[in-house]
């Protein structure tokens, strides 16, 4: 059964609102099955974990796997990287070994990063009845056009099933070649977040979380076969919201 769940967070209280949420996930995920499987994303969510995720107490660090939702096909000295934002917030900073942080090879075409990283994630235990590797938690983020990984409105990969991570070489949001998971797997997931603040999310939230547009804005397809979906907005991005959460 999946549920979502809209926490409507003061802004300053957002970075350690979702620090706390993902350090919790993790500990269940350990107590229960012995390890935790997290895929991350870039942006404003990334810079948040990195700074207030290793100051937290009692993380089983040397148990995480830490898994990119999408990566831009950069090399890791450019600042677009998403591996290198993770590698320099968390390496020497917390005791998560450099080797459980699973990059994309950029030196690859789209296709074939794209298919190594499919082997890399297929590594991922699947779990509780599900065919499709199971992650603990996705962080996810959404675009001004209500895009999320490297999932755009009125693209071809809306639509692909049959692969778990999809190259994308024609990406409206430069770069253009990036590397994503597929929604097969994305809704496999037993939990996963938006983190949305600011006013200039208010238009985009109300239709994602709210709106019956068909076809679906790509960040409202995020809807879990068997988990948790939350959101952690502050009140100006709530703030066209019809209904009360």
């Amino acid at each position: 059964m999946s549920s979502t769940k809209v926490h409507i967070v003061a802004t300053d209280k957002i970075p350690s609102t979702i620090c706390d949420f993902v350090a919790d996930r993790s500990k269940s995920a350990i107590a229960e099955r012995g390890a935790f499987y997290i895929g991350v994303s870039g942006g404003s969510a990334a810079k948040l974990l990195c700074q207030g995720l290793p100051a937290i107490q009692g993380v089983q660090w040397d148990k995480w796997h830490v898994y990119f939702c999408d990566e831009r096909l950069v090399p890791f000295d450019n600042p677009e990287s998403t591996y290198t934002i993770y590698k320099e917030g968390l390496i020497g900073k917390t005791s998560l070994p450099l080797e459980q942080i699973y990059a994309i090879k950029p030196e690859l075409s789209v296709e074939d990063a794209a298919k190594d990283y499919a082997d890399k994630v297929s590594k991922v235990p699947t779990g509780d009845g599900r065919d499709k590797p199971t992650f603990d938690l996705l962080v996810l983020g959404m675009g001004p056009d209500g895009h999320t990984c490297s999932l755009f409105p009125g693209h071809k990969l809306l639509q692909e099933t049959s692969v778990l991570v999809a190259p994308i070489s024609d990406s409206p949001k430069p770069p253009p070649c990036r590397v994503t998971l597929t929604y097969p797997v994305i809704n496999a997931a037993r939990s996963a977040m938006f983190v949305s603040a600011g006013a200039g999310k208010a238009d985009m939230l109300q239709r994602v979380l709210e709106g019956k547009e068909e076809p679906p804005l790509p960040a409202a397809r995020v809807k879990l076969h068997s988990g948790e979906l939350h959101w952690f907005i502050d009140q100006p991005a709530a703030g066209k919201l019809q209904a009360k959460y």
